[in-house]
C-alpha cells in the first residue's frame, strides 16, 4: 500500500486536503471519487515530500479528558436537536474541538459513517478515546431506540460527574505530593550545601562529635560523593514499583494497601461507590442489560478490588441472585449501597435509586476530601519540622558544647 497527499474540492466547493492509502494512484483517485471529492492534485508521499507532524508523535498526544468529552457530547446534542444531520454535525465538531486526538477521532468517525457504517461501530474504532465501552454501548442503544440525543446527554452528565469526582480526589492527593517533594528538596540542599559548610568548623574543634552530628555529616559526605547512587536507587525503585503495579498481584496489593490507609481508604471507598452507582444507573437507564452493565462498570473501576468484586457480582447475577445480595458479600461496599439497591430492586426503580446513591456519595467524597486535606497538611508540616529540626540540631549541638566548654574555662 502507498500513501498519497491530495488536494480536492467538496460538493459545496470547499477545498479539502489530506492523505489516503491505496494500492496505486488510480485506486486512490477512485476512493476519493467515492467520497464525493473532486481531485485537483494527488502525489505519492516520499521521504522528501513527507510532512513531519509532531502532533502524531506519542509524546505530544494528549488524550481527551472527561471534561473534553462532556463538552463534545453537549455540543453534539445541541447540533442534532437543531436538525443538523449526524455527518454534518461530526464535521462541525471535528473543526471546533481543541483536543487534536479527539478531533482526529471525530473525523475518522465521520468518514466511517459516510461509508455506511453505524455511528456506534464507527466510534468503536476509537473506543478508548471516546470514553470506553460504556460510551459505545449507550450510542448503540440510542441508535437502536432512536434516542441518540438522550444517550449523548446521559454520557455528558456522566463525564461531568466523573470530572468533578476526579478533581476532588486529585485535590486530596496533589498537596501532600507537592509538600513531600519540597521536603526532599530541602533535605537535599541542607545535606549537600549547608552541612558541608560547617564540617570545617567541626574539624577545627578537634573534639569528638555527638552521634547525631556524625550521622548527619556521614550522610552529607555520602550525598556529595555518591549522589548518583541515590538517584539511581530512587529511579530504579520507582520504575520497579510501577512495573510491579501493572501485574495482577501488584494491582491487588496496591488496592489492599490504599484501602487500609486511614482517611485515604475511606475516600477511595466512597469515590468507588459513587462511580459504580452512577455508571450502572446510567447504563440501566439506557436499556443496557444488568449483566452487561456490571461488566462495563467493572472495567471502568480504577481500584482492582472493586473491579474484581463487580465481576464476581456479575457472575452471581447471571446465576439468578439479586445484585444487592452480591454487593453485600465481602463487605467491600458500605451497607448503605446494598440496602438502597435492595429498595430499588423491590420497587422496580433501580436506575433512579442508583442515581440517588451516587449523589449521596458525591457529597461524601467532597466532605472526605476536605478531611484528608485538613489532616494531611499539618501532619506533613510536622514531619518536615522534625526532619529539618533534626538536621539543625545536629549542626548546632557541637557549637553549643564548644561554647559551654569555653564558659567553664
Amino acid at each position: 500500500m502507498t500513501e498519497f497527499n491530495y488536494v480536492a474540492v467538496t460538493n459545496d466547493g470547499r477545498e479539502a486536503k489530506g492523505r489516503i492509502t491505496a494500492g496505486d494512484e488510480r485506486a486512490a483517485r477512485a476512493e476519493l471519487k467515492r467520497q464525493n471529492l473532486l481531485v485537483v492534485k494527488i502525489a505519492q508521499i516520499n521521504a522528501l515530500s513527507r510532512d513531519i507532524d509532531f502532533s502524531d508523535l506519542a509524546i505530544f498526544k494528549k488524550k481527551p479528558k472527561s471534561r473534553d468529552l462532556s463538552v463534545f457530547c453537549r455540543q453534539f446534542v445541541s447540533i442534532i436537536n437543531a436538525g443538523v444531520p449526524v455527518i454534518a454535525a461530526l464535521e462541525m465538531l471535528a473543526e471546533q474541538t481543541a483536543n487534536k486526538v479527539l478531533s482526529k477521532a471525530i473525523t475518522e468517525t465521520r468518514i466511517s459513517v459516510e461509508k455506511g457504517e453505524s455511528l456506534a461501530d464507527s466510534m468503536r474504532k476509537n473506543e478508548a478515546i471516546f470514553g470506553g465501552r460504556m460510551f459505545i454501548s449507550l450510542v448503540t442503544a440510542g441508535e437502536a431506540s432512536g434516542t441518540l440525543e438522550i444517550s449523548f446527554s446521559r454520557m455528558a452528565e456522566q463525564f461531568e460527574k466523573d470530572t468533578k469526582l476526579n478533581d476532588m480526589v486529585k485535590k486530596a492527593s496533589v498537596y501532600p505530593i507537592v509538600v513531600l517533594i519540597v521536603l526532599v528538596a530541602v533535605i537535599g540542599v541542607m545535606l549537600i550545601v549547608v552541612v558541608p559548610s560547617f564540617v570545617g568548623i567541626f574539624d577545627e574543634l578537634g573534639t569528638g562529635l555527638p552521634a547525631i552530628t556524625m550521622m548527619v555529616v556521614n550522610a552529607s559526605n555520602f550525598m556529595k560523593a555518591r549522589w548518583y547512587v541515590v538517584l539511581i536507587v530512587v529511579v530504579g525503585a520507582i520504575i520497579a514499583i510501577r512495573e510491579y503495579a501493572k501485574t495482577t498481584s501488584g494491582k491487588a496489593l496496591y488496592s489492599r494497601v490504599t484501602l487500609k490507609l486511614p482517611v485515604i481508604g475511606d475516600l477511595i471507598v466512597k469515590s468507588s461507590s459513587a462511580r459504580m452507582s452512577r455508571t450502572i444507573g446510567t447504563l440501566l437507564a439506557a436499556g443496557i442489560p444488568l449483566i452487561q452493565s456490571l461488566e462495563i462498570t467493572a472495567n471502568s473501576m480504577t481500584n482492582f478490588l472493586f473491579r474484581d468484586k463487580l465481576m464476581s457480582a456479575r457472575e452471581d447475577v447471571a446465576m439468578g441472585n439479586a445484585l444487592s445480595d452480591s454487593i453485600r458479600k465481602g463487605s467491600l461496599f458500605p451497607p448503605l449501597v446494598y440496602q438502597m439497591m435492595r429498595i430499588g430492586e423491590e420497587s422496580g426503580d433501580m436506575d433512579s435509586m442508583l442515581g440517588k446513591i451516587a449523589d449521596f456519595y458525591d457529597q461524601e467524597v467532597e466532605a472526605a476530601t476536605q478531611r484528608v486535606i485538613a489532616l494531611v497538611e499539618p501532619a506533613i508540616i510536622i514531619i518536615m519540622a522534625v526532619v529539618v529540626g533534626f538536621i539543625v540540631m545536629s549542626i548546632m549541638l557541637p557549637l553549643v558544647n564548644m561554647y559551654g566548654a569555653l564558659d567553664n574555662l
